[in-house]
């Protein structure tokens, strides 16, 4: 069985895939360093490699949120702007103090995104807060 989230307005357009910064979405497995709230609220992982983001050149997105693996579509239709369509999820339920159901609800609002310093900040509207994303190893 499939949890499924949908996103209103998905259109079909070619995912861009460098930023800015030349750093790029494609080709490299994101890992979750923390979540910054627009509350002042600081969360973090207790293990980064079970919360992972990896964005297909095909514009399909795979991603690892704790105990589920889930995929679904992202495009950029402009530089620094990011929407992810809907996403096809596992729906195991995972242990205590898992950012899972938190990622799960928030990742529909993400609109925006930079590579800086190597890391990806993905920005949700209204202020929301930031998802910051490493390299992983």
């Amino acid at each position: 069985m499939s949890l499924v989230l949908a996103t209103a307005g998905c259109r079909s357009l070619a995912p861009q895939s460098a930023d800015a910064s030349g750093g790029t979405l494609i080709g490299v497995t994101w890992q979750l360093v923390k979540f910054q709230g627009g509350d002042d609220t600081l969360l973090r992982p207790d293990d980064k490699s079970k919360y992972t983001l990896a964005f297909g050149a095909d514009g399909r997105l795979s991603a690892g949120i704790d105990c589920n693996r889930g995929s679904g579509s992202w495009k950029s239709p402009e530089k620094g702007r990011l929407e992810l369509g809907p996403m096809a999820l596992t729906r195991a339920r995972c242990p205590p103090g898992s950012l899972h159901d938190r990622m799960v609800k928030q990742l529909p609002f993400v609109r925006s995104y930079i590579i800086k310093d190597g890391h990806l900040f993905l920005s949700l509207m209204a202020d929301g807060g930031i998802y910051e994303f490493e390299p992983a190893r």
